[in-house]
């Protein structure tokens, strides 16, 4: 392995951007094997965990862009894992539904993710990485104002 001067390795931005690298080519490879894509797993994910939502609110939780949000949830009606009607509630918005066919995609995506997770964190002791990933969530959180 080449040698990285340590005023960049001492930088902990730098090595999160580094492991950012990695972590998206080990999730995009995870989910490519699992006919997804990681706005599927977003949406799929929201929709699991607070129910129906607008397209509006599963970009928010999700942290998707608005027109990517159109697209994935195109996406995901076509292959049934989600389906889109009008929201009796208010006429111009359409209500997103998860499917069981969706909810059984998720679990095959948690287990990617599950996979990738280890192969990311495999030098560190379980302890090591609930507390990295502890810190991680706080230095998220106050950076997000939360």
């Amino acid at each position: 392995m080449e040698e990285i001067p340590e005023r960049l390795t001492a930088k902990p931005s730098w090595l999160v951007t580094q492991l950012a690298v990695h972590v998206r080519r080990l999730v995009s490879d995870g989910f490519a094997a699992a006919g997804a894509r990681g706005y599927h797993y977003r949406i799929l994910a929201a929709l699991h965990e607070f129910g129906p939502s607008s397209q509006a609110e599963l970009g928010r939780r999700g942290r998707v862009d608005r027109s990517d949000v159109v697209a994935a949830v195109g996406e995901l009606a076509e292959l049934g894992y989600v389906e889109r009607a009008p929201d009796p509630e208010h006429g111009r918005r359409n209500r997103i539904t998860l499917t069981e066919a969706g909810s059984a995609q998720l679990r095959r995506m948690d287990e990617v993710l599950d996979r990738v997770q280890d192969e990311l964190l495999a030098p560190l002791a379980g302890e090591d990485r609930q507390t990295l990933t502890r810190l991680l969530r706080q230095v998220l959180a106050h950076h997000e104002g939360t």
